[in-house]
This record gives C-alpha cells, sequence and structure tokens, in this order.
C-alpha cells in the first residue's frame, strides 16, 4: 500500500494498529520511504528512477493491538510503502516524525511566511485544555471546516485563562497575525493576549516558558477583545520585539479558537538552520549528488562525507576550508573541469541540473552583456585554457561581462603557477558560496 504524506519530514516512530483484526492480521510488515514530488503517480513511484529506502524491517505483529515501532531518525520522505506477509488487515497505519518543509513551494526560505503553520514545520508544545478540540488544530492547513476542526477549552468556573504554546519553525520578526475564531459562534473567547519569546540563543523549558515569573515572555499584541465567527488581523497592533522563536496565545476566560497565523520573515540564522536540517535528513546518495554540485573534486566530496554531520553552519563551512587545504593539482584540475567556460556554450560540460542551474546565476551578469563583450570574453577564456591547461575560473556573482573580461585578460600573461593558485582561491569561494545556497533552500 502506497501512502502520501501530509507533509514530508523524517520518520521517528511508526504504528501499525490492527484494532479488531484478531484472527485476520497479517503476521509481519515492513516499511520503506521514499522522497519524491508530491504529485508522483504510481507508475513513477514504483519506477526505476525512485530510490526506496528502507525505513522499519520486517517485523512480527500482533493482533488487535497498537503495534508501535521507534525508529532512529529517517532520510527525508514524502511517500511510504507498507508490506504486509502474508496478507490481513490492518485497522491504521502512523507515520510520526518532524516536519521538514519544502520552502521552495512556501515562497522560499527567505520569504514572508506562516512560520506557526505545520507545513512550514511549526509545533503546537502544551496548552492548559483541549477539552472539545486538540490543540494541534489551531496550525492546519486551510481554513477550518467545523468547530471540531479547531481548538476549543472547556467552559471555565473558577479564576484564571486558558493558553496555548506554539514553537514556531525559527526564529522570525513577526509583520502580521491572524487569530481566527471562524465557526465558534456562541462559545468564542471574549479577549486574547499574544506573547513571544526567543528561545535561539538556548532552548527554556516548557515550564519556564510558561511561567510568567522568568520575564521571558514578551508582549506582542496586549489584550483585545475579539469577536465570535471573526478572522482578526493584526498588523499595526503588533509590538516591535524583535525575533521570536514561541508564541503563547492566551484567551480570556476560555473559548474555541479555529486558527493563530503568525506571519514572518526567517532570520539568517533560522534559514542556515532550516536548510542544515533538510541536508542531514538528504539519503547517502543525494548528499554526495548535492556535495558535488558545489564542489566537482572527488576528494573534497570524500573528505566531507568522512566528517559528517556537522554540528552547524559554521561546521560546514570550516570542514569544507580544511578539506581544501589538503586538495592536491589533480583534484584542483578534476574541479576547475566541472565549470564551464566564461562566455562559451554550458553544453560543452558535464553538469548536474544543480550545478547547472548555479553557474548559470552566477555567471548571469555576463549573460546581460553586449554581443561583442561576450565574443571577446569566449575568446580571451579559450586562450587562456590553450595556454593554461585549465578552464579561467572566476567567481562571477555579482559580475558584469565587462568585469569578467577585464580580469580574464589580466590573468592571461600570468605564469601556470600564480594561475593555478588564483583559479583555486576562486574555486574556494564559489564551493562556499554554493554550500550557502544549500542551506537556503
Amino acid at each position: 500500500c502506497l501512502v502520501r504524506l501530509g507533509v514530508p519530514g523524517t520518520v521517528r516512530a511508526v504504528v501499525v494498529d490492527t484494532a479488531f483484526f484478531k484472527g485476520n492480521y497479517p503476521e509481519r510488515c515492513a516499511l520503506d520511504g521514499c522522497f519524491a514530488r508530491s504529485d508522483a503517480g504510481v507508475d513513477e513511484l514504483l519506477g526505476a528512477g525512485t530510490e526506496w529506502f528502507p525505513l522499519l524491517p520486517e517485523v512480527a505483529l500482533q493482533g488487535d493491538h497498537e503495534n508501535v515501532f521507534p525508529l532512529e531518525a529517517s532520510p527525508a520522505v514524502s511517500h511510504v510503502r507498507l508490506r504486509i506477509f502474508p496478507d490481513g488487515g490492518v485497522a491504521r497505519l502512523r507515520v510520526r516524525g518532524v516536519v521538514l518543509p519544502d520552502f521552495r513551494r512556501l515562497g522560499g526560505v527567505g520569504a514572508v511566511l506562516d512560520v506557526a503553520s505545520l507545513e512550514a514545520g511549526g509545533r503546537v508544545l502544551a496548552c492548559s485544555d483541549m477539552f472539545f478540540g486538540p490543540k494541534h488544530n489551531l496550525i492546519l492547513p486551510g481554513a477550518s471546516r467545523s468547530m471540531a476542526d479547531g481548538w476549543e477549552t472547556r467552559r471555565r468556573r473558577g479564576p484564571g485563562n486558558d493558553w496555548v504554546i506554539v514553537e514556531l519553525t525559527g526564529a522570525a520578526e513577526l509583520e502580521r497575525v491572524e487569530i481566527d475564531t471562524s465557526h465558534f459562534k456562541g462559545n468564542a473567547p471574549g479577549a486574547c493576549l499574544l506573547e513571544g519569546l526567543d528561545a535561539s540563543a538556548g532552548e527554556p523549558s516548557v515550564a519556564q516558558r510558561i511561567a510568567d515569573d522568568h520575564g521571558l515572555w514578551r508582549e506582542l499584541l496586549p489584550k483585545t477583545k475579539v469577536h465570535p465567527h471573526t478572522r482578526h488581523v493584526y498588523v499595526e497592533e503588533l509590538a516591535p520585539v524583535g525575533p521570536v522563536t514561541h508564541l503563547r496565545l492566551s484567551v480570556f476566560p476560555d473559548g474555541g479558537v479555529a486558527r493563530l497565523r503568525a506571519y514572518g520573515r526567517l532570520t539568517r540564522a533560522a534559514q542556515e538552520r532550516a536548510g542544515l536540517a533538510a541536508l542531514l535528513a538528504s539519503t547517502p546518495a543525494r548528499l554526495e549528488q548535492q556535495l558535488q554540485a558545489c564542489c566537482g573534486a572527488r576528494a573534497w566530496v570524500r573528505g566531507m562525507l568522512q566528517a559528517w554531520p556537522p554540528a552547524g553552519a559554521p561546521a560546514l563551512y570550516a570542514t569544507s576550508e580544511a578539506v581544501f587545504a589538503g586538495l592536491s593539482e589533480a583534484d584542483l584540475l578534476e574541479a576547475f573541469a566541472h565549470h564551464p567556460p566564461l562566455g562559451a556554450s554550458r553544453a560543452a560540460r558535464e553538469l548536474s541540473a544543480q550545478a547547472a542551474r548555479w553557474s548559470r546565476g552566477e555567471q548571469s551578469g555576463a549573460a546581460r552583456s553586449p554581443a561583442e563583450v561576450l565574443e571577446a570574453l569566449a575568446r580571451v577564456t579559450a586562450e587562456y585554457e590553450r595556454r593554461h591547461g585549465f578552464v579561467f575560473l572566476l567567481c562571477a556573482t555579482g559580475r558584469s561581462g565587462e568585469e569578467m573580461l577585464r580580469i580574464a585578460e589580466e590573468r592571461l600573461g600570468r605564469d601556470r603557477g600564480t594561475e593555478l593558485a588564483a583559479a583555486a582561491d576562486e574555486l574556494r569561494a564559489i564551493t562556499r558560496l554554493r554550500l550557502e545556497k544549500l542551506l537556503s533552500p
């Protein structure tokens, strides 16, 4: 049975529930995963081009039982394949894990997006009560369909108020907040209060987040009257408190909220962490392919894989520099060969789709140059390659065609040893730039 997951992610546990199947349950089962496009069809998923890998090896099942199997963190998966042996009935399949958002489909990791949403990797951590509606409903995709599709607490008959805490996908400065009470007509809160905190430096405990006396929470939206069955949008009302990683929504005294939306832009550090999380969740084959697109030297790729996984973005960049320092001339020449000559046809080089896309972006300044500049650049770089035995390499990002031509003419007359060192420096800069691109999906 093939299942497309609601959102891609890394799997931490699988539940194969055989409730009510007492004499006709499968004896064993196994679960495989793959990462594919959301619109991939059955033929594509079962074709030779899709890489399936085991998530759960073949294991024994009990009948009329919730069979729970904890897993080590898996590569990212978008689809799973449940196999049962030899046959039988399964009541429910649960695939539990951590969401890995596809920021390209959400508008880009640097765009303004709903950083609280489940699709972006938001999580509801805790709440005071969810008697009538689960807390997780608050950040589900799309509009709520009924009161049962929102978060609703029981009626309070004493002091205090209800609250819910949401962990955002990363630190972000919020620009707009929506508090939607759709469908709650007689049981909406009378007022709400929104606070935020930044736990980027060190993750406080849930108890600390909840306790007022720690002074961690900063008021984003003061206590404000809300209306039944209404989508409330707050922009100017939000206080400029800086980046926040968690939100606490307090409702007075109780009631139901259909959706909470928090729109903002992730900080640069949060963007890198999100990109690194996606990179760490790559399959070995995919990871090697992505690193090869950054630098074509196989020795560099091997060195990066031997030091894998990095503790963070700075560690990734530092490892790259250390591996780079040990590359031989043959390694450098191998890497140079993965770059198309400036001003020449890109079809002349064997490039991965990702490397070709990056190369087009890096050389976009030359592409906008007049035809005579491009012709001169092609002549000079062709002469350079004949003279030195390797392609003219330049970190072209942000440079015009005229600037590239001037630099190429200056470097044409240098000796080979000087140029080999200069090209290695340019390769190091290009590699660092592409690693940064890997962390900014």
